[in-house]
């Protein structure tokens, strides 16, 4: 351990938004004012300097779908559709067209049109006082992020620390870090960070949360008093930062880090053994995952398969539609990897909060009601029999299921399972071989197709309950928007009934039903849902081993008890509650790491 200068252990508070615990010197980030030249120009040289702005915003553009691509790789889809943000930001209509009447009608500089125009927006973003604007807040810092990246572009330099260029393992202290200094954070480097800045929405604190960084915001100290090269200890389980730790401080989390080790340890030792209830009732539990690279922590963490395969991935990463070829490659090595255990493809789900970079898609005023998932795909034929023979292809391997996101109704369905026959009978003449038999699944998502799920079970082998969006589009809200988020509520009885509503049909056509939503990886809800009578969960990767620790705890009959109650239930606060409390009692320690 370094040597550390004795003095007085100081306690500041903080927001923990990413859970863990580290201790080390500090480096702290400065917030240093850029300077933004402005000069006069000739009426001849506006053109030139219009063609410069618009070659700064190409460059910017190909900056942040390199990073968007570098997260997608690293972290998945979820993480990496933060950056879609940024984006919609860059080509932003108002700001670029106002930068541009700047410069033609004064005659100066592109960077200082752009600036000044830029700080009069997150100046109104961050003046906004009350709780009910946090969300547009946080914005700012998405906007700070990309307009910096744009003048760094103009003006030939960058104000911004690179983080990824650390030598020595540090916590970062600074006034707000932006998303793509967190993207690009080594774990081995940048041991934790605290800012004054953010809140547990922030796209910097998810990003902190996918890489396992331990993160504090809204951290409470005096600037003066934290410097680079001091020691603290940085506790992100209760919002503490302690400057100069005694070696008492130290021993005592020493010995709560490894307490959470132990309990690691005691939960990766039962990865693979099945995920049974104490009385018998076995429950397939599956990962969700995004490339194929994903295959052998697929197996480490003791998963049955996986029960949601995104396949956005292969269409994100890269400017260009992914060829039949490359699908089918990607799907083959994930299916080849796991043989036999059971992989659902999901075909392609964009729109809503996911851009295809490659393609012009008009700007719609509510995207996640519009032109997404399977509407896409029905329309976009081409792009979707592509996809559709390349999953074929690939399940010759005999362990492949295929899914349809977003269907609404018996007429997606049967459109959709057309385009699949007419890509059968291209692979027939072609004389390439497939499965004949494989498995058609949808998943639920949207109210309507609860309300039509017997229809639906008659024409498809299992359904799987996406969560996310069956929460949002039931109870109208945007888990996004902070003014709303707290009427997000997974455990609304009016979700739970649809849940059971769902359950109650596929068991009535002798189908399989899973949720692959977030639900299926919180701890608090899994008996819920086990109760409910689903027969798979699937989680993300992460999460797979606690879900199997848990329901090897559980009792079927606890389970039963618990879902009775909540379908009388009439308050999602008392369903959540005593779900908490079935958890606690047989597996408590789960829940002091979900934060």
């Amino acid at each position: 351990m370094s040597q550390r200068s004795p003095s007085d252990e100081l306690n500041f508070k903080g927001l923990p938004v990413s859970p863990g615990i580290c201790h080390g010197r500090i480096l702290v980030l400065k917030t240093n004012e850029r300077t933004i030249p402005k000069y006069s120009l000739p009426e001849s040289g506006i053109p030139k300097e219009i063609n410069r702005f618009q070659q700064g915003l190409v460059t910017t553009r190909k900056q942040i779908l390199e990073v968007q691509n570098q997260v997608n790789r690293a972290l998945g889809s979820e993480e990496a559709n933060i950056f879609d943000a940024h984006l919609l930001i860059l080509d932003d209509p108002a700001l670029i067209d106002e930068t541009l009447k700047i410069t033609r009608r004064e005659k100066v500089n592109v960077e200082h049109a752009y600036n000044a125009i830029a700080q009069k927006y997150i100046e109104t973003l961050t003046s906004l006082d009350t709780t009910a604007f946090e969300y547009l807040k946080e914005r700012a810092s998405d906007m700070k992020d990309v307009v910096n990246r744009v003048l760094d572009n103009l003006m030939g330099g960058s104000e911004q620390i690179d983080l990824k260029t650390l030598k020595e393992p540090r916590i970062i202290i600074a006034e707000d870090l932006v998303p793509s200094q967190t993207a690009g954070m080594d774990g081995k480097k940048v041991l934790g960070f605290a800012t004054d800045k953010g809140s547990r929405t922030s796209h910097t604190a998810i990003m902190a949360r996918s890489l396992a960084i331990p993160a504090l915001v809204g951290l409470k100290y005096r600037g003066a008093t934290l410097k680079s090269e001091d020691y603290v200890l940085l506790d992100a389980y209760n919002g503490q930062l302690i400057l100069n730790p005694t070696d008492q401080t130290l021993f005592d989390y020493g010995q709560i880090v490894r307490r959470h080790a132990d309990f690691k340890e005691v939960v990766h030792q039962a990865s693979d053994k099945p995920a049974i209830t104490l009385d018998g009732t076995r429950i397939m539990l599956s990962a969700n995952v995004e490339n194929p690279s994903d295959k052998d922590d697929v197996k480490s963490v003791g998963a049955d398969g996986v029960g949601l395969f995104r396949t956005e991935f292969l269409f994100l990463q890269k400017n260009s539609l992914p060829s039949e070829e490359e699908q089918y490659l990607a799907y083959h090595e994930l299916a080849s990897a796991l043989n036999p255990a059971p992989i659902i493809i999901r075909t392609l789900d964009v729109g809503g909060d996911k851009f295809l970079p490659h393609l012009d898609k008009a700007k719609e005023s509510n995207p996640f009601l519009g032109w997404r998932a399977i509407r896409f795909c029905l329309q976009e034929i081409e792009i979707f029999k592509t996809q559709l023979r390349a999953i074929l292809r690939a399940s010759q391997q005999g362990n492949i299921k295929l899914m349809y996101p977003m269907i609404s109704g018996i007429s997606e369905l049967r459109q959709a399972n057309h385009v699949l026959d007419e890509c059968k009978e291209e692979l027939r003449r072609e004389g390439r071989e497939f499965d004949e038999d494989i498995e058609i699944g949808v998943m639920i998502e949207i109210p309507s197709a609860v309300m039509v799920a017997d229809s639906l079970a008659r024409e498809v082998s299992f359904f799987s309950i996406g969560t996310n969006d069956l929460v949002q589009y039931t109870l109208a809200v945007d888990r996004m928007n902070e003014k709303i988020a707290h009427l997000y509520e997974p455990t609304h009885p009016a979700m739970l009934r649809l849940i059971k509503l769902t359950v109650d049909a596929a068991r009535r056509n002798n189908i399989r039903i899973g949720v692959c939503g977030e639900m299926a990886g919180d701890f608090k809800l899994v008996p819920l849902l086990l109760g409910l009578g689903v027969d798979e969960l699937s989680a993300t990767i992460p999460q797979v081993e606690g879900v199997k620790y848990l329901i090897r705890r559980l009792k079927m009959e606890e389970a039963v008890n618990l879902s009775e109650f909540a379908l009388k239930c009439d308050s999602g606060q008392e369903i959540l509650e005593c779900s908490k409390e079935l958890v606690m009692r047989v597996a408590p320690d789960l829940l002091k790491d979900q934060m």
